[in-house]
């Protein structure tokens, strides 16, 4: 049994490899972070009786997906049974021409990568009748927000996405499930560590490991959606009750 993990080196990806190899499973670990590779496939490999492969590639390219997927299924000849598209980026900006490559970029890995990996790899376990994939989409998919804005309308397409997608491929034996969480202690956001620290002691913040216990539990009994934390179900409609001219005004304070 095998699961590639895009993002796998750091944060929440590498928190998915140790579970998933925990359960005894083969990983296939992508990054762009080379270093880190190298040492999360040390540590795993150390501490589990598993196959740790990892592959350097910028998933944010846009060929990305058919050069992971020719990696996969030729170079390796090896078609996993689980598909973790948790690779992400994140930046709080007002768009502007000066960062419109990195809202590209963005656009590129959130949207493009996984759309195509979803459906390269989800056709090759739609074939042999069986997989899973997994796909990490956000509470900001309900916040269309200044600051956030190419980044929730990216996770808002992923549990768009994710959802259509476990109805085509769920006939075939293919699980699809998407997972939206809400504020999750990981380097993502560049959170001041007293404030991380502090979040999760008053469990406003969830530790990846809960996060990951819960996605995979969803995922292994073919729920199409998840959305874990009372947040999710709080915060969306504490912001919608906020007045347009409000927000804006906000903004334009907090952005000088």
């Amino acid at each position: 049994m095998t699961a590639l993990i895009t993002g796998g080196s750091s944060g929440m990806g590498l928190t998915y490899a140790r579970a998933l190899a925990a359960q005894g499973y083969d990983l296939l670990l992508v990054s762009n972070r080379e270093e880190e590779l190298l040492a999360a496939q040390q540590e795993l490999q150390t501490a589990f009786p598993v196959q740790v492969t990892v592959h350097f590639q910028d998933l944010a390219a846009p060929n990305a997906a058919d050069k992971l997927f020719s990696w996969c299924t030729q170079e390796l000849d090896i078609l996993p049974e689980i598909l973790i598209n948790n690779a992400g980026m994140f930046f709080f900006q007002e768009l502007s021409p000066e960062n419109l490559e990195r809202a590209q970029a963005m656009v590129n890995l959130h949207i493009t990568t996984v759309t195509r990996s979803c459906v390269l790899f989800g056709d090759a376990m739609k074939k042999r009748g069986s997989g899973y994939i997994l796909i990490m989409s956000s509470m900001a998919a309900r916040l269309p927000e200044p600051g956030i804005t190419v980044y929730s309308a990216t996770k808002a397409y992923l549990k768009s996405f994710g959802r259509s997608l476990s109805f085509e491929l769920k006939p075939h034996g293919v699980g699809v499930t998407t997972v939206c969480p809400a504020a999750i202690a990981t380097p993502l956001y560049r959170l001041d560590e007293k404030l991380m620290r502090m979040g999760v002691r008053i469990r406003l913040i969830h530790t990846p490991e809960w996060l990951v216990k819960r996605a995979l539990r969803a995922l292994f009994r073919g729920r199409r959606v998840i959305c874990p934390s009372s947040m999710n179900v709080w915060l969306p409609c504490l912001l919608a009750l906020i007045p347009g001219p409000i927000i804006a005004a906000l903004w334009e304070k907090f952005k000088r």
